[in-house]
């Protein structure tokens, strides 16, 4: 086995269009760091290979009959809490991609976005960030708008103007890697930055902590 084999990462795809495996399958397999170890036709399935395959990434249709991709990610996300879940959708629609938000997925993709952005989306996620796919981004945006509150002087004063820099570069889904980049900060600074962030706005993971930076008001 080869350093590179050794390294890559795993992926299960689970859709019910065997088109869109077979899609996904030849695209992603061009990836050097990708390898794809199973595919599923439902939820059932992918739960069950999930549990068997212990994949880094899975990704994750919405809609499929039976048991549908938001109900197999919360119970792949309960047993194996370390697999990273990429959803697929093809609709922006605002009810589906908020109930997707709350399955515990790590990253939301539209169906059809190129090869370019679904793999970068995948190693995001993989890498422990979250990834919002821009429109996805703009539906949970205008869903949070009517309820948004103004923010107070209290709420921003919970963070500091660097975590506030970092916070509005999660929610455009930047890695930590890419945000020490962009802030010239070390990884485990920026590390420590996330975690302070998630604290103070008591949240468990990077997209809660973009969902209620949005919901308070404090990035635009």
């Amino acid at each position: 086995m080869t350093a590179l084999a050794a390294t890559a990462l795993t992926l299960l795809i689970v859709d019910d269009d065997p088109m869109m495996r077979l899609g996904l399958t030849t695209a992603l397999a061009h990836q050097d760091d990708f390898t794809i170890v199973g595919e599923a036709a439902d939820g059932e399935q992918g739960i069950h290979q999930a549990q068997t395959l212990q994949p880094a990434v899975v990704l994750m249709d919405v809609g499929m009959p039976g048991t549908d991709g938001i109900e197999a990610t919360q119970i792949i996300k309960q047993r194996s809490p370390d697999i990273r879940v990429v959803m697929l959708t093809s609709h922006t629609h605002e009810t589906e991609v908020i109930a997707a938000l709350s399955s515990g997925a790590d990253a939301y993709c539209i169906k059809g976005t190129d090869v370019a952005a679904l793999a970068n989306a995948i190693r995001v996620a993989a890498a422990g960030a979250a990834y919002l796919d821009p429109q996805i981004a703009q539906t949970v945006v205008q869903h949070l708008a009517p309820i948004r509150p103004k923010t107070s002087p209290e709420t921003v004063g919970l963070l500091s103007d660097r975590e506030l820099e970092v916070l509005e570069l999660i929610v455009e889904g930047h890695s930590n890697t890419a945000i020490g980049e962009k802030l010239y900060l070390s990884p485990n600074t920026v590390k420590t930055y996330v975690k302070g962030i998630m604290n103070k706005l008591v949240v468990n993971d990077r997209v809660q902590a973009a969902v209620a930076a949005v919901r308070r008001g404090l990035v635009e």
